[in-house]
């Protein structure tokens, strides 16, 4: 009758298709390079608090694993990153700010 209730809290976030493409070519790298921790990084803040996605939050688990790093040890390193006037070529806008151009 009311089957809504009995739904599953599991959601699919809107970028999941292109955050899986970037989270499937980062878990097998084995040196990362500056763009792959702040990838890493960006994605655990979107998907942390985020219900559902325990595929990609489960393959973040194992990309820190295998990288062999915590949570608060990429964001110390992105950090530095950053603090480097570390910039992302044009290839993926949506690294800095909302990604919304003004320029034109």
């Amino acid at each position: 009758m009311i089957q809504y209730l009995f739904m599953s809290n599991e959601q699919t976030h809107p970028l999941h298709t292109t955050d899986k493409i970037i989270i499937d070519s980062l878990i097998t790298k084995e040196e990362p390079e500056d763009l792959d921790f702040i990838n890493l990084a960006r994605l655990i803040n979107r998907y942390s608090n985020f219900p559902g996605e325990f595929e990609i939050k489960s393959d973040i688990e194992k990309i820190l694993n295998f990288w062999n790093i915590s949570k608060n040890e990429l964001f110390s390193k992105t950090k530095f990153i950053w603090s480097k006037s570390f910039r992302p070529m044009n290839t993926n806008k949506d690294l800095i700010g909302s990604g919304f151009d003004t320029s034109n």
